[in-house]
């Protein structure tokens, strides 16, 4: 994470928002504060959802990333995809854009997710990513991409019920639906 409490440039470098660094090392974007203070670790909110059209068929994924006083919207798709995939995708993309060390709040309205980071991954990691059942993980690179990010940042999942009035949720299944039109006018 580089100085303690002091975001990265790579935090910044997917957003159109220019960065710039102050006299005391502290990162800024527009003037906007976005370090906490000394010793204190960062706190980031994730919120993400995922679409589909057809299962398998063209998908979008999209989250917004909340550091401090910033806040970013990313989104992205595939042509054929799952629902699923889409889902963990929008995950992945959100920690990405979250320094390593900071503790992190996913906000989802995928019961999948949700569970499988709280429950399932733990078990499936220590059963050779073999379900209980003993068949392989569905999804099993996604997942492990998720359990590369989330072993350095605290996560805290938090399921919400989608299409339920969620501003940041709702939000979300914009982008990823945007996606899917643009993948589908091409």
């Amino acid at each position: 994470m580089g100085q303690a409490g002091v975001f990265p440039l790579a935090l910044i470098a997917h957003s159109p928002v220019i960065a710039k660094e102050n006299m005391n090392q502290q990162m800024t974007l527009d003037g906007i504060q976005t370090t906490d203070p000394p010793n204190h670790p960062t706190t980031a909110v994730i919120f993400c959802d995922g679409a589909c059209s057809g299962n398998p068929g063209p998908g979008g994924w999209g989250c917004i990333v909340e550091i401090g006083d910033a806040r970013r919207e990313f989104s992205g798709g595939q042509q054929r995809t799952t629902n699923n995939q889409m889902e963990l995708q929008a995950l992945i993309e959100g920690l990405r854009q979250v320094p390593s060390g900071a503790r992190v709040r996913v906000v989802t309205d995928s019961e999948y997710v949700a569970k499988g980071v709280t429950s399932w991954l733990k078990g499936w990691v220590k059963n050779g990513w073999k379900t209980a059942a003993k068949k392989p993980v569905k999804n099993q690179e996604l997942w492990q991409q998720i359990q590369e990010l989330t072993a350095t940042r605290p996560v805290k999942m938090e399921w919400v019920r989608g299409h339920a009035g969620h501003a940041e949720n709702e939000r979300c299944d914009e982008l990823a639906r945007g996606e899917i039109g643009q993948l589908t006018r091409r």
